[in-house]
C-alpha cells in the first residue's frame, strides 16, 4: 500500500476487496448481524468504507479519528476493544452516538489491523442486542484482522520490489516486465472459463510464451519443479501484487480455496512464504 493519504487507484480497489472478504468471513464464523470497517488513508484517520449486514446507510463513510469512539480507542491502543452496549459504554467517547443509534448497534468490537506497529485500519462486528461478545467471538475477529494485515505485508513488499526494479532501469524494462506479468496473470485467470479446448489450449500456449520471452529460470536447481495449472493460476496472481480475496475474486475462487492453493504451490516449491514461492517460480521457469 502506498503511503497514507496518497494511495493510487489500483491500491485503493485492492483495499476494498480485501476488506469486504474480510468482513464476509467474519460475520460467516462469529454469527455477528453486521460488520464494517476501513484502511487508513491518512494518518490516525480512517473512514468506514465497507458494510456487511447493514440496515441503513449511517455508518457508510464515516470519518473514524484516532481516540474517538470505540474504533479510535482501538487505533489509539492498537489492541481490540469491545463494549456489551454502546450507548451506555462509560470508557469510550460518545461522538458516534447518533450513526450507532440510526443502526441499532449494542454490543460492538472493535479490531486494529495493524502492520509493523502501525495501524492501518479497524475492523468492527456488532449485535444489536446488549450481549456480552464471547472468546470465540473476539477471536475470530481477530483473525479476520490478522488475514488482512498478512496480505497488506506481501502488497507492500511486492510494491517496494516493483519500485526497486524501475530503480535501475530508467528506459523502461521493469515497467514492460510488469505488464507481462500482470497480461500473463489475466491470461491464466481467463483460460479455465473457456469451453473451447483448443482455445484454451492457444491461450496457455501464449501463457507460455510469455514466460519463455521474459527470461528462462535463474537457477538450474530449480528446474523441473512442477506446480498444477491451478497452483499456478493462483502464484500468477500473486506475482502481480494481488492479496487472497483479490486473488478469488479474479479467478472465481472462494479465498479458502485460494489459500490451500497456495499453501500447496509453497510446498512444492520448498518456500516458507509468498515471496519466496514467486521468487522460486520465476526461478523455476515457471512464471514471467
Amino acid at each position: 500500500m502506498t503511503s497514507a493519504g496518497s494511495a493510487t487507484p489500483g491500491a485503493e480497489a485492492s483495499d476494498a476487496v480485501e476488506i469486504r472478504a474480510a468482513l464476509l468471513r467474519l460475520r460467516r464464523s462469529t454469527g455477528l448481524q453486521i460488520a464494517f470497517g476501513g484502511l487508513l488513508q491518512e494518518p490516525l484517520r480512517m473512514r468506514i468504507a465497507e458494510l456487511n449486514g447493514a440496515a441503513t446507510g449511517a455508518l457508510r463513510g464515516l470519518a473514524i479519528r484516532s481516540g474517538s469512539g470505540l474504533g479510535g480507542k482501538a487505533v489509539a491502543l492498537a489492541r481490540p476493544c469491545a463494549v456489551t452496549d454502546y450507548r451506555e459504554a462509560r470508557h469510550i467517547s460518545h461522538e458516534y452516538d447518533v450513526p450507532v443509534a440510526a443502526e441499532g448497534l449494542r454490543a460492538v468490537l472493535a479490531v486494529p489491523v495493524v502492520v509493523r506497529r502501525r495501524v492501518r485500519g479497524v475492523l468492527y462486528g456488532a449485535l444489536r442486542q446488549p450481549v456480552a461478545l464471547g472468546d470465540r467471538t473476539l477471536d475470530a475477529a481477530v483473525a479476520a484482522a490478522r488475514d488482512v494485515e498478512q496480505n497488506l505485508v506481501v502488497r507492500d513488499e511486492v510494491e517496494r520490489l516493483v519500485a526497486a526494479e524501475r530503480t535501475p532501469e530508467p528506459d523502461g524494462r521493469a515497467r514492460v516486465r510488469e505488464e507481462v506479468r500482470e497480461v500473463h496473470a489475466e491470461l491464466r485467470a481467463l483460460a479455465p472459463s473457456v469451453a473451447d479446448p483448443g482455445l484454451r489450449d492457444q491461450l496457455l500456449s501464449l501463457c507460455d510464451r510469455l514466460t519463455a520471452a521474459a527470461g528462462p529460470g535463474n537457477a538450474a536447481g530449480d528446474a523441473g519443479r512442477t506446480l498444477a495449472p491451478r497452483e499456478l493460476d493462483v502464484l500468477a496472481c500473486v506475482a502481480t501484487g494481488s492479496t487472497n480475496a483479490a486473488a478469488a475474486e479474479r479467478l472465481g475462487l472462494r479465498p479458502e480455496t485460494v489459500k490451500a492453493y497456495l499453501r500447496s504451490a509453497m510446498r512444492r516449491l520448498g518456500a516458507r512464504n509468498r515471496l519466496e514461492a514467486v521468487v522460486a517460480a520465476r526461478r523455476a521457469g515457471l512464471l514471467p
